[in-house]
């Protein structure tokens, strides 16, 4: 059986994302923001998806890759008569006017590289999910497409006629195709591209080159965090979970979910492992997020919020829509924002705790302390003997569950360490008696037998996300305790070439088919923290094989074949990788030259 794997690369400015298909086709690009209508989406439909390729007139084979550590995607195409041509794709983002410029601009450049290559460019666009075509006025230089929420403009130096009537012809100098959203390029074409490409190139490699990356396997951690970075919406600091929708987790399962949006129940993992590479402005921005949402948040929080940190994602049904191979419900929206989930107090409460015992940062950021400390810490009192639905967030089933607790004492603990930096006693008791009370809760998970921390109190079903016990130190690592957890865990959840599965009982669409990923790179940091260092390694380095051909990664995995499902790319996934392959470079602590 053949592998699936996503045949996509992703560009990005962090003000949108689009997927570029190996066959030059933009298979997903939405529009004006991240969680907008696509303009682009055969991802899930191809007729009524829009479509925007260039490609030759004979059979082609294709090689894509990135413009080294950068966000610069090149697809290469050679077809079946010897001539090839290049088409190099990004989204503009460098410093102008002393402020970021990331404009809704998709440029294309198209090069001869040998022979003689007839290609054809198609450019439909949409609107409303494929509901609405655009209409399609030319002008001297440009056509434009009506109809949407805003003009959507194409410039290029090739023949306005070529394109329009989608009529081959010869590549035999530098083409040009600028895409635009409601402002259009009104700057000579190819000068400024060719700036822009040159700006964007070196704004990339400079964000690299200011990123502190250990060198354990470091060109997948180069391209997880160039990954990470254009999954943050910058215009307010929220970091999305994937770029895509109703991409399933496995084929005819029905567990295809709209991910274009922020949980705050992956705070720590992602504030983590942008910390591990020195990138504060990144956590800046997403503490500003968080920080407004929790303003506007009087009761409790929601596992996940809009990028602009909208509270309503009501989920609905596109019916219309093909979906991603066949497979439907093609979803938008996303129910799982009404869920009670108990571990985010933790996460968000752990997210302030830099400004407090990081000396990077200045003491006057840490604004509002005792409030900030005392609201929080309310929120957990309140729901620390609650049962909730979560990290998995099921529908229908609700339990007092291990890793809610544990992220409870996680944020009390913090709270108490920011209570004693700010010498305030009061918090510091409360901080310390509510650590306790979560504990208890804990350790009612306990199954003394099998010497294993079960997913909730007095159920027997185990759960990956236990194994953050032993990574965030509630149990010692060097215990016996926590060896004896791990060993439970490996023995049940732990499927072929180190895969891992979030577990294996029933939930409300039955059982798990495919492994979840980012549950891998937890059990590799969860046995590089008890010493097996050389296992470790050995399961971090079997999971790489698992990336498509840019090394990036999906949501699931196959355990059987191997093959990617889920939403595409992950951000959570490489948010795992960045923080296993942190984990054993400094376990590793070795010379560079050894």
């Amino acid at each position: 059986m053949d592998r699936h794997t996503y045949d996509t690369g992703i560009i990005g400015n962090c003000a949108y994302l689009a997927h570029v298909n190996k066959n030059t086709n933009i298979d997903w690009l939405c529009w004006p923001r991240f969680d907008s209508t696509f303009i682009f989406g055969g991802l899930l439909d191809k007729k009524k998806g829009g479509e925007f390729s260039i490609l030759p007139t004979d059979d082609f084979t294709s090689h894509q890759y990135y413009l080294e550590n950068t966000n610069v995607l090149i697809t290469e195409i050679t077809t079946d008569k010897g001539s090839k041509y290049r088409i190099t794709d990004f989204a503009p983002r460098f410093r102008e006017h002393e402020r970021y410029y990331k404009p809704l601009m998709l440029v294309r450049k198209i090069e001869a590289i040998e022979g003689t290559s007839q290609i054809v460019v198609k450019c439909e666009p949409v609107s409303d999910y494929g509901a609405t075509k655009l209409h399609v006025n030319r002008g001297s230089n440009h056509i434009q497409f009506l109809g949407g929420e805003e003009n959507i403009r194409l410039t290029t130096n090739i023949p306005i006629s070529y394109v329009f009537d989608e009529q081959p012809f010869v590549i035999n100098e530098c083409k040009y195709l600028v895409l635009t959203y409601g402002e259009p390029l009104e700057a000579p074409l190819i000068s400024t591209t060719e700036r822009f490409l040159r700006e964007t190139t070196q704004y990339w490699r400079t964000w690299i080159k200011h990123s502190s990356i250990a060198t354990y396997f470091q060109p997948y951690v180069i391209r997880s965090a160039l990954a990470l970075k254009i999954h943050q919406y910058e215009d307010t600091g929220a970091i999305i979970a994937a770029s895509t929708t109703s991409l399933p987790e496995s084929p005819g399962s029905g567990r295809n979910w709209d991910y274009r949006y922020c949980w705050l129940r992956d705070t720590y993992y992602v504030l983590t492992s942008l910390n591990h590479i020195g990138h504060f402005e990144e956590m800046e921005k997403y503490f500003s997020y968080v920080t407004d949402i929790s303003f506007n948040e009087t009761d409790r929080y929601q596992p996940l919020y809009g990028i602009t940190g909208k509270k309503h994602l009501e989920e609905e049904i596109l019916s219309g829509l093909d979906g991603y191979m066949g497979n439907k419900p093609v979803r938008i929206g996303n129910q799982a924002s009404e869920h009670i989930q108990n571990d985010i107090y933790g996460q968000v409460m752990i997210s302030l705790l830099p400004l407090y015992i990081d000396h990077r940062f200045v003491f006057s950021e840490r604004k509002d302390s005792v409030r900030w400390i005392e609201f929080l810490l309310n929120k957990i009192e309140r729901t620390i003997d609650e049962k909730d639905a979560g990290i998995w967030e099921f529908r229908n089933m609700a339990n007092v569950h291990c890793y809610s607790n544990l992220f409870q004492w996680a944020g009390a603990s913090a709270a108490e360490k920011m209570a004693r930096t700010i010498e305030n006693k009061e918090l510091t008791e409360k901080a310390i008696g509510l650590k306790n009370r979560a504990a208890a809760h804990i350790e009612s998970c306990y199954d003394p037998e099998r010497k294993v921390y079960t997913n909730s109190a007095g159920n027997p079903n185990l759960d990956a996300s236990t194994l953050q016990l032993i990574m965030m130190n509630y149990l010692d690592p060097a215990s016996e305790r926590a060896r004896d957890h791990l060993a439970a865990l490996e023995k049940e959840l732990k499927g072929n070439n180190g895969l891992f599965y979030r577990y294996l009982y029933k939930d409300d669409f039955g059982k798990p088919k495919t492994t979840f990923l980012i549950c891998a790179f937890w059990y590799v940091e969860a046995l590089a923290c008890v010493g097996r260092m050389d296992d470790a390694m050995r399961e971090f380095e079997g999971i790489l094989k698992y990336s498509n051909h840019l090394l990036l990664f999906s949501e699931d995995v196959d355990e059987n074949d191997g093959s990617q499902w889920g939403n595409f790319p992950q951000a959570y996934s490489h948010v795992g990788l960045m923080n296993a392959a942190y984990r054993i470079a400094m376990k590793l602590d070795r010379p560079i030259f050894l």
